[in-house]
């Protein structure tokens, strides 16, 4: 008697597995999709001194063609899970036409498995070379791309390795080739070129040997246009709240964004200093606000966390001066 051989346990819920990955991926990018589309922060409270989501989100990075580079990975994401699950659901009665099906969504899992993880791996240099934050969500990402390569990998009997390294390489090199071109416009300083009508783009990273003054942090160094003094005065006259640190690096960057002219709009009428060494020192006001990172804008009731590009601030408040900004993160 013959006995058949039978399927390893990792072939029988390769597809399941795939799609509820990929289902765990889009439901992430889709979050930061909307809380970018709008004009929210994610969920992600940055140390003193560390980047974090809200950073990478706003850098120039997190945008392409436009749009939030999130929505491109709930596309990708969304298109796993109807891979995966497509030959389970078109229940073919042709064995034929089945194992076609079979194939082909196999084919594509791994193509694009190949090219998610080959850009999860691009975005992860990005991540701590370049922008230098600290971000759950794009580590989860990263995983996620890398879990359904290994999965497609192993969860099939491909008969030709020689036709996964060749896939792999193709794939790989066109991918790598065609995000280094997509973000040819960024340099290492994170400048974007041409698109951003002249603006500079705004980092801070504090020296060990200065210390921040108590009673107004980092003098601030960049100056203010029209833009940004108009929407300064817009923020107090709604009554808009900014809640800052002075020692917070990230306060400081929203400052330099502003300018010395402007911000001193804000810094004489809207500004609520937490930390309690401080002369303006206003703790109370802070934790009675329910403030749990810095900077922390309040808008017409809304709470917007981290540093807020003009553009955005602008969007949210209904602000319709001149926007003609010199600065952005």
């Amino acid at each position: 008697m013959i006995r058949r051989r039978s399927t390893p346990w990792i072939h029988k819920w390769s597809r399941p597995i795939i799609a509820a990955i990929a289902g765990c991926g889009a439901l992430v990018t889709g979050y930061l999709t909307i809380e970018k589309l709008t004009g929210g922060s994610a969920a992600c409270v940055a140390q003193a001194g560390t980047k974090g989501c809200n950073d990478v989100l706003s850098s120039a990075w997190g945008t392409v063609f436009g749009q939030p580079l999130a929505l491109f990975g709930f596309l990708a994401y969304i298109s796993m899970v109807i891979l995966a699950l497509a030959p389970l659901v078109l229940k073919s009665e042709d064995n034929n036409q089945r194992k076609q099906i079979e194939n082909l969504t196999w084919l594509l899992l791994l193509v694009g498995a190949i090219a998610m993880s080959v850009f999860s791996g691009y975005l992860m240099y990005v991540l701590a070379f370049q922008i230098k934050a600290l971000c759950p969500y794009c580590l989860a990402s990263a995983l996620f791309s890398l879990s359904l390569l290994v999965l497609t990998i192993l969860g099939r009997t491909w008969e030709d390795i020689g036709q996964i390294l060749f896939i792999a390489l193709i794939v790989g090199m066109v991918t790598l080739l065609g995000t280094l071109g997509v973000y040819a416009g960024v340099n290492q300083s994170g400048t974007i070129s041409g698109s951003t009508g002249g603006q500079e783009r705004i980092t801070f990273t504090p020296s060990p040997t200065e210390t921040p003054n108590p009673e107004f942090g980092w003098e601030i160094t960049t100056t203010s246009g029209e833009s940004e003094i108009a929407l300064a005065k817009h923020l107090v006259k709604i009554g808009a709240k900014e809640y800052v640190a002075y020692w917070c690096p990230h306060c400081h960057e929203q400052k330099l964004i502003f300018g010395k002219e402007a911000y001193q709009i804000i810094n004489d009428n809207i500004k609520v200093e937490c930390a309690g060494d401080s002369p303006k020192g206003k703790p109370e006001l802070c934790q009675a606000a329910k403030i749990q990172a810095f900077p922390t804008w309040i808008i017409n009731g809304q709470t917007y966390s981290g540093v807020q590009n003009l553009t955005e601030l602008a969007k949210i408040t209904g602000y319709t001066g001149p926007t003609n900004f010199k600065y952005f993160k």
